[in-house]
């Protein structure tokens, strides 16, 4: 557990970025697009604390249209949506609705028959850490091929909540890939049966429960789910496809994966709304010298934000390739927990007595659009960055550590 104490410490006077407008990073972001800007675009944001210090877009909505990036515009923030569907579970451990130790066996006792008994005792935080074996996708091994080359699965019948429990009965009868809790696994699947709990949980659907207990709290006003925009327009930046680059209307099949994949990835907003999110878990890290418990309790946070045990990744090399693709880092060292990808940095260390520089961060991608973030709790520092190319995951990778060079609290 993080010692929550370090709330207690003084803070730092106050500092002339305090009262200066954001710093306008667009020519950072431009650079790094070169002549890609021609053909999809970009937006950023850095966090100290609450505030965001710098800021910047640039690039096109669409390609073959003269449409300027905004920070106006609502980017898809892929599996980044994974730490959203992550703090809803928390809410509901807190009311006592769950524990981070419920199995699959208590929770789908009544829904899921028959249940492989391999599942009945693989515990919700195991889920929420890619440890519990469910495989990637709903559709396997073909489901990620066809996701490298546009092509949408086929979506079951039903409401959405009817769709995700669906899918919660195929993956529970069948055995695990491999054994429970033994390695690191990727699995949208397992944030799929997620959404399935809150919904049965609640009698809500996950997208209500975003919206009333995440975006309102929050003041974010533009978070929507599945490709921003609209068909035929392009007041929204538009998706383009995995391939060949293609801009891809929003309402069409091909833009977008089948909206019972929303708890694993299909969130969408500003990015200076996402800011209100990240600088969420930003401030409510025990280890950040300023934090301040919002939504949830310190001790929740620090549950959410502890570093997992090191163990393997999986040997599949469809489970390396995407994680390094998406993330830039598939090393045994990076751990896993609550939507979060955990290591440490030696820029993100702060000065307080045990700090170590330990980073939570993510990727998103649904093949058409790609982001990245990274959190500092020691130095209250954050980046955010979203592009909508998916295939241009560098150069989103490229953009944090730049803002990270330019603007983290450089160490003395």
């Amino acid at each position: 557990m993080i010692e929550a104490s370090k709330c207690d410490l003084p803070r730092a006077a106050g500092s002339s970025e305090e009262n200066n407008a954001p710093v306008n990073v667009d020519a950072i972001l431009q650079s790094i697009l070169g002549r890609g800007g021609e053909r999809f675009g970009m937006v950023a944001a850095v966090l100290r604390g609450e505030r965001i210090i710098a800021q910047g877009a640039a690039g096109v909505r669409k390609r073959g249209t003269a449409e300027r990036i905004t920070l106006d515009n609502q980017f898809h923030l892929g599996s980044c949506t994974k730490a959203m569907t992550a703090t809803l579970v928390a809410m509901l451990v807190e009311e006592g609705k769950l524990n981070w130790t419920t199995t699959l066996g208590e929770l789908f006792a009544d829904t899921v028959k028959p249940m492989h008994p391999a599942w009945e005792k693989v515990t919700l935080r195991q889920v929420l850490a890619h440890r519990a074996g469910l495989r990637h996708e709903p559709g396997g091994l073909a489901q990620v091929l066809n996701e490298l080359v546009g092509r949408p699965p086929r979506a079951p019948l039903g409401t959405l909540p009817q769709q995700r429990l669906e899918i919660a009965r195929q993956a529970l009868s069948r055995p695990p890939g491999i054994a429970p809790d033994t390695k690191y696994w990727y699995s949208n699947v397992g944030y799929i049966l997620a959404g399935a709990v809150l919904e049965q949980l609640t009698g809500r659907a996950w997208e209500e429960l975003m919206r009333e207990r995440l975006f309102q709290p929050l003041g974010i006003s533009t978070g929507g789910f599945g490709p921003p925009g609209t068909a035929d327009k392009t007041e929204q930046a538009w998706g383009h496809s995995p391939v060949l680059g293609k801009p891809l209307d929003p309402r069409s099949p091909a833009a977008e994966l089948p909206l019972f994949y929303g708890p694993a990835g299909l969130a969408h907003m500003t990015v200076t709304d996402w800011a209100k999110f990240i600088a969420l878990h930003l401030r409510g890290d025990p280890a950040n010298p300023h934090c301040q418990a919002a939504l949830l309790k310190l001790d929740t946070f620090a549950e959410m934000h502890a570093v997992a045990p090191t163990t393997p990744y999986s040997k599949g090399w469809v489970m390396r390739g995407i994680t390094r693709l998406a993330t830039g880092d598939a090393a045994p060292a990076v751990t896993y927990r609550a939507g979060w990808f955990i290591s440490t940095a030696s820029w993100a260390k702060g000065t307080q007595p045990g700090d170590t520089g330990r980073r939570l961060w993510h990727a998103g991608s649904n093949g058409r659009w790609n982001c990245g973030v990274v959190i500092a709790p020691e130095i209250d520092f954050a980046v955010l960055v979203a592009c909508n190319r998916g295939i241009a995951a560098w150069k989103t990778r490229q953009t944090v550590k730049a803002l990270i060079r330019t603007f983290a609290p450089k160490q003395t």
